[in-house]
């Protein structure tokens, strides 16, 4: 209850905070970054900034092309060691476990793993390769399956950060326990809500998994708000549903924020160093602005729901997380 209290009093200030951005991002040398989803929008900003800052940056990409464009840029924003591409499929977990043993086995520590790739209110009910609904596998189970994986990476770091994208579709969210796959019944945007939702929920019970181990490890979460990305677009659609999702595409971007500023929550979720675990960061007006402190759907607050997912979650991808001898029920 706290920890609600304190999100209501730092998001009801009326007032615009200090407008943090890329230029207060703390000096990064020496600290390696992953970041997924990294070859366009709110990832490639992420990128280049920690880069810009003198980070080792590991961009776990699926589209080779749009990551071998994105690289160049992002190469030639770095100031410290020259960022690589990591090849991640999050909707495959077959590539998942490619991605992070080929991270792993580098033996060295990742102080930053930025979960930000995402696919958004897919038209058509497609599926990953291991049968889950594209959105909750691609958006909570593949990075929870990431996130699990590189878990002896982040341990080796002293003070490791777990950033979470989620969205402001969150708000709209419930966990459809009896049919998470939408096996029977897919509606676009319920599913979208729902990934999103199950980003914060993740975010709290990893956080908690971790100070319970008695881990440096710290959990946070951020949303964009309405910037202009590429999640956006058609998704695939013909006809009227394409035409529709076009108008609806040229309204939102018309009134979106450049992703360079929807990056902002995330980047200051992934480096500011006197950030609570669990914090959630968004636009100071929750669609738009600086970063701040943010409100959550008050599901995200739940316990039952966090460690009901974590279980659901340990199940369909066959993935517990190791923390040694402290490893937390």
């Amino acid at each position: 209850m706290a920890e609600v209290q304190s999100d209501r009093a730092v998001a009801s200030i009326p007032f615009l905070p200090r407008r943090w951005t890329a230029a207060d991002i703390p000096d990064l040398t020496g600290k390696t970054a992953v970041v997924t989803g990294a070859n366009s929008g709110l990832g490639l900003r992420t990128a280049e900034a920690l880069a810009a800052r003198g980070a080792q940056v590991l961009m776990a990409c699926r589209n080779e092309v749009k990551a071998a464009a994105a690289l160049e840029q992002v190469t030639e924003a770095a100031t410290g060691p020259k960022p690589e591409v990591v090849p991640l499929d999050l909707a495959d977990l077959t590539s998942v476990r490619r991605a992070a043993d080929h991270l792993d086995v580098r033996e060295s520590p990742i102080d930053i793993l930025v979960n930000n790739a995402g696919v958004m209110a897919l038209p058509k009910h497609i599926r990953t390769s291991q049968g889950f609904d594209a959105q909750f596998g691609t958006n909570h189970l593949g990075h929870y399956a990431f996130t699990g994986l590189l878990l002896p990476a982040l341990l080796r770091a002293p003070a490791p950060r777990v950033v979470t994208v989620s969205s402001i579709a969150a708000w709209g969210g419930m966990i459809n326990w009896a049919d998470p796959n939408w096996r029977v019944l897919y509606v676009r945007w319920l599913a979208y809500s729902q990934s999103k939702l199950a980003n914060l929920l993740f975010t709290a019970e990893l956080d908690r998994r971790a100070r319970a181990a008695g881990s440096t490890l710290t959990a946070v979460a951020a949303h964009p708000g309405l910037s202009a990305t590429h999640l956006y677009d058609a998704g695939g659609e013909k006809g009227a549903g394409a035409r529709l999702a076009a108008l609806q595409q040229r309204l939102l971007v018309s009134m979106a924020q450049p992703d360079r500023m929807g990056a902002l929550p995330q980047l200051y979720a992934a480096t500011m160093p006197s950030l609570p675990g669990n914090a959630y960061l968004g636009p100071a007006f929750e669609s738009f602005g600086y970063p701040r402190r943010t409100l959550r759907n008050p599901l995200a607050y739940s316990r039952i729901q966090a460690r009901a997912l974590w279980r659901m979650s340990e199940k369909l991808t066959g993935i517990e997380y190791d923390w040694g001898a402290g490893t937390p029920d």
